[in-house]
C-alpha cells in the first residue's frame, strides 16, 4: 500500500510539472491525497498486527481522522513546494522535508489515537532516527521521480518512497515503550476492525482506481501531439477542399 500510494503520488507530481494553471493544481492535490492515503493505510494495516499482552487496544476516532487530514495537509505543502518552486534543488529539499515530516506527523498522531490500559512512551533517539529516515528517503524519491524518466524511474521512486514509509513506521514502533497499569477500565474508542479496517479498504480502493485513471489518461505531451495532429488534419482537408464555382 505504501508503494502504490507513493507511485500514484509521484506520477501525479510529474504530471503536474508538465501542466499549467488549474490542471497543475489538480494534479498536485491528487498527489497529496494519494501519498497521504498510502502512508495512512500502510500505518494502520501494520497496526492490525500490533498487540499488547494484558490489555485490549482501541482507537480514538477523531484523532485517527485528524492523522489522515494532517498527513494530507503537510504532504501537500511539500508537494506544492516541488510543483511551484523556481529553484529545483531548493524545492526538492523543502519538498522532501515537508513530505517526510508529513509521514512522521501521521505516524505519531496515529499512535496518539491508541488507547490501552497503560501508558505509551518513546525512546527519543529512535524517534529522531525515524524522522530522518522519512525526510531523506522522501527527498530521494522526489528526486528519482523528477530525474529518472520512464517506467524504470517510476518503479524505483515508488519503491524508495514505500520503503521509506515502512522503515519509518517500524523504526518508530521500535521506539515504543508500553507500561501496563493494573486497572481494567473500559477503554474509550473503537477496535481496529470496527473503524480502521473499513476506512483502510476505502482508501485502498481509491488508490487502485486512481492509479488506473492516471495510467490511462494521456500526458501533456500526448495531448499536445494529438492537438498538432488534429490541426494538421484540418489544414490538409482545407488545402484539398474544392470550392464550387458560381
Amino acid at each position: 500500500m505504501a508503494c502504490v500510494g507513493s507511485a500514484l503520488g509521484l506520477r501525479c507530481t510529474v504530471r503536474a510539472l508538465a501542466a499549467e494553471g488549474r490542471s497543475r493544481r489538480n494534479w498536485l492535490v491528487t498527489a497529496s491525497v494519494a501519498i497521504a492515503s498510502g502512508i495512512w493505510t500502510m500505518h494502520f494495516i501494520a497496526m492490525l498486527g500490533f498487540g499488547v499482552a494484558g490489555s485490549a487496544i482501541r482507537y480514538d476516532v477523531p484523532l485517527t481522522l485528524l492523522s489522515l487530514v494532517v498527513a494530507m495537509a503537510v504532504v501537500g505543502l511539500g508537494v506544492f513546494t516541488v510543483g511551484h518552486g523556481r529553484n529545483r534543488w531548493r524545492s526538492l529539499l523543502l519538498g522532501g522535508l515537508g513530505t517526510g515530516l508529513g509521514v512522521g506527523a501521521m505516524h505519531y498522531l496515529g499512535m496518539a489515537a491508541l488507547r490501552l490500559n497503560g501508558t505509551v512512551s518513546y525512546e527519543p533517539p529512535l524517534v529522531a532516527l525515524s524522522l530522518v529516515i522519512a525526510v531523506v528517503a522522501a527527498t530521494a524519491a522526489l528526486w528519482a521521480a523528477l530525474t529518472v524518466h520512464g517506467a524504470a524511474g517510476a518503479v524505483i521512486a515508488s519503491l524508495v518512497m514505500g520503503a521509506a514509509v515502512s522503515s519509518m513506521h517500524y523504526t518508530g514502533m521500535a521506539a515504543v515503550v508500553v507500561e501496563l497499569a493494573p486497572r481494567r477500565t473500559v477503554l474509550d474508542g473503537v477496535t481496529a476492525t470496527e473503524f480502521v479496517f473499513p476506512l483502510a479498504v476505502v482508501l485502498g480502493s481509491f488508490l487502485f482506481l486512481a492509479s488506473a485513471f492516471v495510467a490511462l489518461s494521456p500526458t501533456a505531451r500526448e495531448n499536445a501531439e494529438n492537438a498538432e495532429a488534429a490541426e494538421a488534419a484540418v489544414a490538409a482537408s482545407l488545402d484539398t477542399a474544392v470550392v464550387p464555382s458560381r
